[in-house]
């Protein structure tokens, strides 16, 4: 946010009467609306827009979602239908329409993005599920701990999740362009063995979850998505921790320690 403060303050001597400044980044609503206040009555134009498609819709054309100045709408509206991605029988239709006034561009990307959360959450979680589904094979400490492995033959599967990806990317309810790139990734390295498991998150999950929780509207899965990123910062260490020390207290559970 105070990134995008001072490029705005550095453009405004060279901007004149009329002109129109887009901000085609990730800021927050809640930003936008307050610049384009500030941009009223001063001649000058606000857009917030989100964009959407990666490197590929930098290459093809991505989603576009402007808000902001509605005054501005009329003269960048020709130009961001022209960037943005062609579909329909004629490739003639324009991904890119105005969503609204102030922030509303960059709200409908904040929930865009959670939404993407929640769906990669989603192919991780079943990848993962197939992943495992050889545990059957494996050995398995056994202690009065933990609950042990029932029906270990019928956990067996040695799967295929190159073959698999490929096959369900090409006409199946869960193909997507998120499953296309799940499927590239698998092609190169099946076992991920050179990627650390942790993920961060730039912000518009939290901002979404935000919104949930001041609206009392559920969201559980990009809420759920979220956390996860979290818990893959080992942020959730010292609760489990506690977990584990709360069930000895309790019950004399044994406690598993580095010494």
């Amino acid at each position: 946010g105070r990134a995008v403060d001072e490029q705005i303050e550095k453009l405004k001597p060279l901007l004149e009467d009329g002109d129109i400044l887009a901000d085609a980044g990730n800021s927050l609503f809640q930003d936008t609306e307050r610049r384009s206040k500030e941009f009223e009555g001063s001649g000058l134009h606000y857009v917030g827009m989100g964009v959407s498609g990666g490197e590929e819709g930098a290459l093809k054309g991505p989603s576009i979602m402007p808000g902001g100045s509605k005054a501005a709408w009329p003269h960048v509206k020709e130009i961001f239908q022209a960037i943005s991605a062609k579909v329909g029988p004629k490739n003639d239709i324009p991904c890119c329409e105005w969503v609204g006034p102030d922030g509303a561009g960059h709200y409908v990307k904040m929930v865009h993005n959670g939404i993407e959360y929640g769906v990669m959450a989603a192919y991780a979680e079943g990848l993962n599920i197939l992943q495992h589904a050889n545990v059957g094979k494996r050995h398995h400490d056994t202690d009065a701990e933990t609950t042990p492995l029932r029906n270990p033959e019928h956990y067996q599967y040695d799967l295929n999740l190159r073959d698999i990806a490929e096959v369900w990317r090409r006409g199946s309810v869960i193909a997507s362009w998120l499953l296309d790139l799940t499927a590239e990734q698998l092609q190169g390295d099946a076992n991920l063995d050179d990627i650390q498991p942790v993920v961060a998150d730039s912000g518009e999950g939290r901002w979404t979850v935000h919104e949930c929780v001041d609206y009392a509207v559920p969201a559980p899965t990009i809420a759920a998505a979220l956390f996860a990123r979290f818990a893959s910062r080992d942020e959730e260490g010292f609760g489990l921790r506690m977990l584990s020390a709360l069930r000895n207290q309790f019950g004399g559970h044994a406690i598993k320690t580095d010494k």
